[in-house]
């Protein structure tokens, strides 16, 4: 049996694990929903022992990368993935960006030394943008009046549906080691996102706010400090990856059903 080793089984992590599993995986974790304590150091090493896979979805803290730095003597001789983040590239001005792009000038610097780190074992790098999907996404924001419209017309991020993560991770299985942009084919405005979801849900759009109007916290003005399109024709042309929800409108689409 094929054994995958995931450390940090949160929202997207889980349902890669779950989606290995249903095609006949067994698979070991550490985290919130895992089968083992990661600071259980005996129980981890043993378990990696037996994996030839291991995919990684926690991120960096204040010391750097806490897999890496805990159990990296043990990783070599098999297949490595990596859950890291497009906010390695930075702001862009809404310029389009790829893997050939400059990584760590942006905010999260922590988070791009994990991923030249784990670039550097030989790893397959998913870079991820805004993840939603079911129960996570504007919908509920809106719902539970969290949503806002800020007055930048010109900003733009991308995001991805947490399924396309799972195909996207699913077809790096036989992909070659190096870093992949996993976003949909629609870079936009929260503003559009979040307007579509109130037509979805028929409520009628939060109003336009400045960020001091809106109290954002210094996490959300760190998000609308960065501004870029991300480009994802490495994943298709090189894992053969394809989208099921190429925009948020198809996405939204599912997680509304969902949730019925």
């Amino acid at each position: 049996m094929k054994r995958l080793f995931v450390f940090g089984l949160g929202y997207t992590a889980s349902r890669i694990a779950a989606a290995m599993t249903a095609q006949g995986w067994e698979v070991i974790s550490t985290g919130r929903d895992g089968t083992l304590r990661f600071d259980d150091s005996g129980a981890v090493r043993l378990a990696l022992a037996d994996a030839g896979h291991v995919l990684s979805s926690v991120p960096p803290g204040a010391d750097g990368d806490p897999v890496l730095d805990s159990y990296g003597d043990a990783l070599g001789g098999r297949w490595l993935g990596y859950l890291s983040s497009t906010g390695v590239y930075g702001d862009t001005r809404g310029a389009w960006v790829d893997e050939t792009a400059p990584v760590g000038t942006g905010r999260r610097t922590a988070r791009a030394d994990a991923d030249a780190r784990w670039l550097a074992l030989g790893a397959r790098v998913l870079r991820l943008p805004g993840i939603y999907g079911p129960g996570r996404s504007a919908l509920e924001r809106v719902r539970e009046g969290r949503a806002h419209r800020i007055d930048l017309p010109d900003q733009v991020f991308s995001r991805v549906h947490v399924g396309d993560i799972v195909s996207g991770a699913i077809a790096a299985l036989n992909g070659a080691p190096g870093a992949y942009n996993l976003a949909d084919d629609e870079p936009c405005s929260q503003n559009s996102v979040i307007e579509h979801a109130c037509r979805l849900l028929g409520i009628a759009p939060p109003p336009l706010q400045t960020m001091d109007e809106a109290a954002l916290s210094p996490m959300a003005r760190g998000f609308y400090a960065e501004n870029r399109r991300v480009a994802n024709g490495k994943a298709k042309r090189e894992l053969g990856w394809s989208l099921r929800f190429p925009t948020y409108r198809e996405g939204l689409a599912d997680c509304l059903l969902a949730a019925r």
